[in-house]
């Protein structure tokens, strides 16, 4: 009978649990939350808004670019400066608007995220060491002054000593990170800063974009802001990055009652969003935020149902790529979140549904492009979505998406499907159709036709087959010699990363997955490796 009882309270605090965390309330919640996000952004208009992925994208209805920076990357005991995720454009961008605003979120329990506390800090101050060694290396060659001048110089003249001399290269993090823990990080900035010199990315670029150094600033729901006196932020010093985290911390009441709806507040509502959303997007929620706050707690789920599956009918209906939404379960979600028979019935009667042209035209919340060019390689990377939007520059396409898509080429040879799942799913997909995916750039970069691999989300599939395809046929500099080169060379993780840092300077979005990685640099050993024993067997005869 205790058994029993002791069961039954757990029960009940499962369901309150999942009662808390149910899917108005974390709309609700974002909602909420973007509204304090505003009020930052009206103090500093002219800066971008900044997207950190994937959960700050939901706190805005338009963001002019997005980032990624990992929380786990500034764990205690596992700092890191990751070069597969430089985060080149960011820099760029505040270089050329004097700073920016990143937005994100955080749990319960924080006022901000690792990714904002410590990952965005130590990456801000590897970039400024790192200027500040290409400024002496500039300014210690003589002959390479008026070099320097063209490069960083706009229409005012600029003293570079005099630049070099007052570069700040100080670590700055909050004032939360206990001094023990700053010591040790500082330890490990030269050895950052030489792997971002080491890596191939183009520090000189970036640094005729800053004439200051960059500086994180931190803003949350407690910070106390005087608005007659908001700083403009050309006066500073830096360049600023605010670091701005939307979510109401403890000390905030979390049951709240509004629009005559009673629900409870979700710190960090927008993260893990497969385990909630219900296959709504970001951009679906702003252009549908109205009605489903207005809908409240009860038809909060049909309206999404319907909004996602119309979104889906409406694509298909024009030939475009449509996956059918999978729920995935999570901790917080009702039991394997049953969707109910009035919303399996939508699916039915939106397939007989004509869409106008115009209802359901797409919102891009950022700015930012749909194709990746990498170089002068005539490989490029992007969503299986925008596919249809580059026949034109497009000649033939390598499709990397679990779900396959019917594109308009003149002959089936011009296309090949390869359905890769991520690394989470199947440890060994993408090793597996590696062999193929090679065979087909090769054959038709060979007969110089542009190549686009594309895959569902543009950032990790797609990504780390450009990334085998560029080491397989392409030499260090970036020509095509079908595999030369990758026959005579032993590849390294180092030259994995170098080849990564390339493709990330084009295809901004990109974010590879370590399981994905892995798999490129086994497929690349065991090619190597098979042509040496090939060889060897060669000469033995």
């Amino acid at each position: 009978m205790a058994a029993e009882e002791r069961m039954s309270v757990y029960r009940a605090s499962r369901s309150i649990k999942r009662m808390d965390n149910s899917l108005y309330n974390a709309l609700r919640s974002i909602y909420d939350d973007s509204t304090f996000v505003a009020e930052i952004a009206g103090l500093w208009p002219s800066l971008p808004l900044v997207a950190n992925l994937r959960c700050g994208l939901w706190y805005a209805p338009r963001f002019e670019a997005t980032c990624y920076f990992k929380s786990t990357d500034g764990h205690t005991n596992n700092w890191c400066f990751s070069t597969s995720r430089l985060n080149l454009h960011l820099a760029q961008l505040a270089g050329q608007r004097g700073g920016c605003l990143i937005v994100d979120s955080t749990r319960k329990g924080k006022r901000f995220p690792d990714s904002m506390s410590k990952t965005i800090p130590i990456w801000a101050c590897v970039l400024n060491r790192a200027i500040k060694n290409y400024l002496q290396r500039m300014l210690g060659d003589s002959h390479q002054d008026q070099e320097l001048e063209s490069n960083i110089s706009s229409n005012e003249t600029v003293d570079m000593r005099l630049k070099y001399a007052d570069w700040d290269c100080s670590l700055h993090l909050p004032i939360w990170v206990s001094n023990s823990e700053k010591a040790i990080i500082e330890t490990h900035l030269q050895e950052w800063t030489m792997l971002l010199e080491a890596c191939g990315a183009d520090i000189s670029s970036f640094a005729s974009n800053l004439r200051k150094p960059l500086r994180p600033l931190w803003i949350s729901q407690k910070t106390l802001i005087w608005l007659n006196e908001i700083p403009d932020h050309d006066s500073w010093e830096f360049i600023p990055l605010i670091l701005v985290s939307a979510s109401a911390s403890d000390g905030i009441s979390q049951s709240r009652t509004s629009s005559g709806f009673s629900w409870h507040y979700i710190p960090g509502a927008g993260d893990d969003e497969e385990s909630w959303a219900r296959g709504l997007s970001p951009d679906l929620f702003w252009k549908h935020a109205f009605e489903l706050i207005d809908a409240g707690p009860e038809l909060c789920k049909r309206q999404v149902a319907e909004i996602v599956e119309k979104e889906r009918v409406y694509l298909a209906q024009r030939g475009k790529y449509s996956p059918q939404v999978t729920l995935k379960p999570g901790k917080s979600s009702t039991i394997n979140h049953p969707i109910s028979l009035e919303e399996s019935n939508i699916v039915s009667e939106l397939m007989e549904t004509e869409f106008p042209i115009n209802s359901m035209s797409s919102i891009s919340s950022c700015k930012e492009q749909t194709i990746f060019w990498l170089g002068s390689t005539n490989v490029a990377v992007s969503t299986t979505s925008h596919v249809f939007n580059a026949s034109d520059d497009v000649e033939c396409v390598l499709n990397c998406d679990s779900n396959s898509g019917s594109f308009s080429f003149p002959s089936a040879s011009s296309q090949l499907h390869l359905p890769i799942v991520t690394s989470k799913v199947d440890r060994f997909s993408l090793i597996r159709n590696l062999p193929s995916a090679i065979d087909f750039a090769k054959l038709n970069l060979s007969g110089g036709r542009k190549l686009l691999v594309c895959c569902h989300s543009g950032e990790d599939i797609s990504v780390c087959v450009c990334l085998a395809i560029l080491i397989s046929l392409f030499d260090e500099k970036g020509s095509f010699d079908g595999g030369n080169s990758f026959m005579h060379t032993t590849i390294t993780k180092w030259d994995m990363r170098r080849r990564l840092v390339f493709i990330c300077k084009f295809a901004t979005s990109a974010r590879p997955s370590r399981g994905n990685l892995k798999q490129v640099f086994g497929f690349l050993s065991r090619e190597q490796e098979s042509a040496i024993v090939a060889e060897s067997a060669l000469e033995a005869t």
